[in-house]
């Protein structure tokens, strides 16, 4: 057989024994299906972990983004996104696990990263003595000189930023417009946001996510950290949810509400009794007004309670949307009956 494996060999010194005999075609077809995947990821980490002291802030995170795809980070203030952001960018190094941005390991080269991404930090520090035009030229600066400055007047009269003011004299809102208009003027191919639009009004909120959108379009990735649910529902197309560094769900945003406990109150035409509505799985009757009212809780989808519902004579109902916080607390309990 060894014999017989020499000359195959020397007839073809591409062939390899492990495996299968693999032809030069095949290794370049491999070769190809290889990049294409890697191309097609903006984003990788696995199994990551770092510890703070006796403080394990991430136990074995695995997170994959795709190019050109916006994608919602959650979690409660401890849970670990800060510090999954900071170790994609080798501002912090991880204990364990690796990461890969932009086909890049950040550790072998943080300066290459870092040349591709708008990052923007859950707490910006600004040179206070410094005009808004002076700070953002300080950042272009750093990048290389390599801004289109029209972008960003234009960036900073979408944002209602006034480029010649004393970033001293600015409120919390505008020192964060001027965190978004950094990450985005340079073009990144990555835009990693931790809470993007902290202390911005509804107006400018509604205006950050479609200059996010419009980013897109252009090709960009989005990463952001959020505990706005109408933001991430705005927003994201996948969401990912972290609790006590590791990750516990991946999912759409319309599934995490879907997902989570939801409160109902219905008003019917006459008195009725609303013992067949909490027969319904996932309905709970929490209480009954004197007059046609109930108070339901629903858990889960929505479609039995509205076939239920059907048989009655409802004069209306309103709906109140779960917070965030509601949906952590449902993952986390869902989580504890896991592990128990």
């Amino acid at each position: 057989m060894l014999a017989l494996w020499r000359v195959i060999r020397e007839a073809d010194p591409a062939l390899t024994l492990v495996g299968e005999w693999q032809s030069p075609a095949r290794r370049e077809l491999g070769a190809v299906r290889e990049v294409t995947m890697t191309e097609s990821i903006a984003l990788v980490a696995q199994k990551l972990t770092k510890s703070y002291g006796q403080v394990r802030a991430l136990r074995g995170v695995d997170l994959k983004v795709r190019r050109g795809e916006i994608f919602g980070f959650l979690g409660p203030n401890g849970a670990g996104k800060t510090t999954t952001i900071r170790c994609l960018l080798d501002l912090i190094r991880p204990d364990g696990g690796t990461v890969r941005v932009l086909g890049i390991d950040p550790q072998a080269d943080p300066v290459a990263v870092r040349a591709r991404v708008g990052y923007l930090p859950g707490e910006l520090n600004l040179e206070s003595n410094l005009k808004v035009e002076g700070a953002l030229r300080y950042f272009n600066d750093l990048r290389g000189n390599n801004t289109d400055w029209s972008f960003v007047r234009q960036l900073a009269e979408r944002l209602e930023l006034d480029l010649t003011m004393p970033i001293r004299n600015l409120s919390k809102g505008n020192k964060q417009k001027i965190g978004v208009v950094q990450a985005l003027m340079p073009h990144p191919e990555l835009l990693l946001l931790d809470e993007p639009t902290a202390g911005l009004d509804p107006l400018m909120q509604q205006e950050v996510y479609r200059l996010l959108r419009e980013a897109q379009a252009d090709g960009a990735t989005v990463f952001f950290s959020s505990h706005i649910i109408s933001e991430v529902e705005a927003l994201a197309e996948r969401v990912a949810i972290i609790r006590e560094g590791v990750i516990v769900e991946e999912a759409e945003p319309s599934q995490l509400v879907s997902m989570a406990m939801r409160h109902l109150w219905v008003r019917f035409k006459k008195v009725v009794d609303p013992t067949p509505l909490a027969a319904v799985k996932g309905i709970t009757l929490l209480s009954q007004s004197k007059d046609t009212g109930v108070h339901l809780q629903v858990e889960g989808e929505m479609d039995g309670l509205i076939k239920a519902l059907a048989a009655f004579p409802v004069r209306d109902f309103e709906i109140e949307r779960p917070s965030l916080e509601e949906i952590f607390l449902a993952y986390y309990k869902a989580g504890a009956k896991e592990e128990n």
